[in-house]
């Protein structure tokens, strides 16, 4: 049994099955509070401190799974490419919507750290919470950062679009799914995206393009600042 908790085969099966379980609580509660990541997170961490397993040893498995993180977001050229005519339509708004977007992003961030009187590594820490985890670690690391904080916040950001995405777009009656995928994947990359391609094709599409432009403008950003 020790030899178990000690392999990947560990960390990857309570994975699975957390996410398994906050799958199907959502199913049941239908209510976007009842998010699948956020309940495996919170399901991975009572498992561990009740039964007192190491981190190290959930991580053994953990960090096999993060390495399919870029390649899963990749995969998103599949839905970007069936909408290839829409970008093409809409090349200068999408391209200048992910611009602002991961501006405004940065820049919000930058301007509560310093309201909040936050020092200049957790600022670095938090300046790419808006974008997918692997350029984020990137970034946060180039700028002097606290990449475990990073991925945290990245990790919240990304459930927070996931479940405020939908109601936002009602308020703000935002019609387009050009302008809704957008908003979604500047914001909240690749955890937000996932719930932009329940709501359409476009606005996943959409949505998955703003993670790679964004990306692309906050590491020269973090180039500049740097």
């Amino acid at each position: 049994m020790a030899d178990w908790f000690s392999s990947p085969l560990f960390g990857i099966t309570l994975s699975i099955a957390a996410y398994g379980i906050g799958y199907w609580i959502q199913k049941k509660l239908r209510t976007p509070a009842a998010n699948p990541l956020l309940i495996a997170i919170i399901l991975v961490i009572l498992f561990l401190k009740l039964t007192g397993i190491p981190l190290e040893a959930y991580n053994a498995g953990g960090d096999f799974i993060a390495m399919f993180l870029a390649p899963a977001t990749a995969c998103l050229a599949i839905s970007i490419y069936r909408q290839l005519p829409v970008l093409k339509k809409n090349l200068i708004p999408v391209l200048a919507g992910s611009t602002v977007g991961a501006g405004v992003s940065m820049g919000s961030v930058y301007l509560l750290c310093r309201l909040f009187r936050l020092d200049e590594k957790m600022t670095a820490s938090l300046l790419p919470k808006s974008v997918t985890t692997p350029i984020a670690m990137g970034v946060s690391e180039q700028l002097g950062g606290i990449v475990p904080i990073t991925v945290a916040a990245v990790v919240f950001t990304g459930i927070l679009g996931a479940i405020f995405a939908p109601l936002m777009i009602k308020i703000f009656r935002v019609r387009s799914p050009i302008a809704a995928g957008l908003a979604i994947g500047a914001c909240s990359h690749a955890v937000g995206t996932s719930k932009a391609v329940e709501l359409g094709e476009v606005e996943g599409a959409m949505s998955g393009i703003a993670i790679g432009t964004v990306g692309l403008v906050t590491v020269i950003l973090g180039m500049v600042l740097s």
